[in-house]
């Protein structure tokens, strides 16, 4: 059977609030005219990566760049339903157990060699397994890979895994060339330093610290496409001189952590610029102030439910970001599958706060301190800053002292990883459905020290790992409705860590280009349609 499927549409007040902010920075289509062959399009990189090989490097800046020069299987709409890019269909066996991709044919590499079959099994059972975590999710699940011929691969799973159909976009299994890593040290190769996929752009020139240059591929598979003759992306480290040349038109397009949230109201009132929050559906960045059960008066729930009363989230979203975020309810994001808004709420209440720390015999001394505790601060830039600066100025009002202490990046994965901290404030994306990227944060397997983006708050409850076991397992979308609904209930009831907001990040870009923001993935998709507008 053809595979498709449909997104939960929320309802009532929650959808209503989210329409309300989405409508201040939604994109506006502009009269369709016939697209126009030419051109050059210039798209901030900050900060730089060392390789934009996809296969080795799956950072945020990497994929924005190896996202035009390397393709996926599929793509997926903003309301996360599949759509072809390297598979034109797919059929999966009514067991859930037999996915059937039929490929595209004339096929090339950038080196003129054929795609085949054969490259997306190399890849994803033989490099992605080694080196991508979110590919090994979908790979450690696959008993067989068959390719009756060149343009068919047949995957058997060991067991139904419903989220598996949401796991071949370009950021988690791009499709790379068998006939120039098999037998290779793959971080290693020299091809990485010039990749070489089979998307609409080809990797052309990197000038250290300046610029990366990509071309169009003129033997692309999606004939008659790309419009656009170059993608430039140019590595601006600062953020006030990314704004600039936003501004001034020296570049056209900025996303993701670019550009500071309170700059938005500024952009959008430039005639010439388009700001949009859509394009971040795939991810559903969920940010959090994460708490380390471990640590005393943390491992108190009380505690942790004081600290939600005591956070006015509708501040962070409004104040702090300017709009591009809505307030978190739980541990799935509203645009992800299987949202359930029906979860114990935890609106801004001191008193409510200031009575659970009083249950647990947490007086005040004579200073007024209750507690002290250690916050991290997540060091992504200003907003994380202010937010971070908020929630100790919030906590000191129910008698929790926060010390304050900035780290750099290395630092910070590092100490979250081994469980050193007291609290940190953590964003992490959720990749459509929560088999793959909400469970890995809460299910006591995967409590594991050293590893960063796992459940490192040590948080542990075995119905919570039995409802999210069943859930990833079960084809009934109704039964895989109602697992999820009930571990979100546990899960907010229970609050290992302080939810905060739903994060849309702004992307802004030149209004002269047509169909920048096209699919859940936004600007990482790979631009084949993007033109200038007469």
């Amino acid at each position: 059977m053809s595979v498709t499927s449909r997104r939960t549409f929320l309802t009532g007040l929650f959808a209503g609030m989210t329409a309300l902010v989405a409508g201040h920075f939604m994109a506006v289509p502009a009269a369709a005219q016939e697209p126009t062959r030419g051109g050059r399009i210039s798209i901030a990189l900050s900060p730089e990566p060392p390789v934009v090989m996809l296969g080795v490097n799956s950072s945020g800046p990497a994929q924005l760049v190896g996202g035009k020069i390397y393709d996926g299987l599929l793509t997926y709409s903003q309301s996360l339903d599949p759509m072809p890019r390297l598979a034109k269909s797919w059929e999966v066996s009514p067991d859930g157990l037999r996915y059937t991709f039929n490929l595209e044919e004339d096929v090339n590499w950038h080196d003129g060699a054929p795609m085949t079959a054969a490259d997306v099994v190399f890849s994803l059972r033989d490099f992605l397994s080694e080196t991508n975590p979110r590919a090994r999710t979908l790979s450690s699940r696959i008993t067989s890979y068959e390719t009756p011929d060149d343009h068919t691969v047949v995957l058997t799973l060991s067991e139904p895994f419903p989220a598996f159909i949401r796991g071949f976009d370009v950021s988690t299994v791009p499709i790379l060339p068998k006939h120039i890593y098999e037998g290779t040290d793959f971080r290693a190769n020299p091809a990485n330093e010039r990749p070489i996929g089979t998307g609409p752009f080809k990797f052309e020139e990197w000038r250290k610290g300046e610029y990366i240059r990509l071309v169009r591929n003129e033997d692309y598979w999606n004939e008659g496409k790309p419009y656009l003759d170059e993608v430039v992306f140019r590595i601006i480290p600062d953020a006030a001189s990314r704004l600039a040349a936003l501004e001034s038109g020296e570049i056209d397009l900025a996303s993701n952590y670019d550009i500071d949230p309170v700059h938005t109201p500024i952009l959008q009132q430039n005639p010439e610029l388009e700001v949009t929050n859509e394009g971040y559906e795939f991810l559903g960045h969920i940010s959090w102030l994460e708490l380390n059960n471990r640590v005393k008066p943390l491992d108190d729930v009380r505690f942790r439910q004081a600290i939600m009363h005591a956070i006015d989230r509708d501040f962070l979203a409004q104040r702090v970001w300017f709009g591009n975020a809505i307030p978190a309810t739980g541990p799935v994001a509203s645009v992800t599958k299987y949202y359930e808004p029906d979860v114990a709420s935890y609106p801004l209440d001191l008193d409510k706060a200031k009575a659970l720390l009083d249950e647990m015999g947490l007086a005040p001394g004579t200073d007024g301190v209750r507690a002290r505790l250690r916050l991290m601060q997540l060091p992504n830039g200003e907003v994380w800053t202010r937010m971070a600066e908020f929630i100790r100025e919030s906590l000191s009002k129910i008698g929790v002292e926060v010390q304050l202490e900035s780290v750099d990046s290395g630092t910070w994965v590092q100490r979250v990883g081994n469980w050193d901290y007291d609290m940190t404030i953590n964003v992490l994306g959720q990749y459509a459905d929560p088999a793959m990227g909400v469970a890995r944060s809460y299910i006591s397997s995967n409590i594991r020290q050293g590893v960063p983006f796992t459940n490192t708050e040590g948080y542990s409850n075995p119905k919570v790992d039995e409802l999210f076991a069943k859930a990833a397992s079960t084809n009934d979308e109704s039964e895989r409705a109602e697992l999820y609904s009930q571990v979100q209930k546990i899960l907010v009831d229970e609050v290992p860590v302080a939810w905060l907001l739903q994060v849309r990040f702004p992307t802004v870009y030149n209004k002269k280009f047509a169909n920048v923001v096209t699919s859940a993935i936004g600007v990482v998709d790979n631009f084949d349609s993007v033109y200038i507008r007469d």
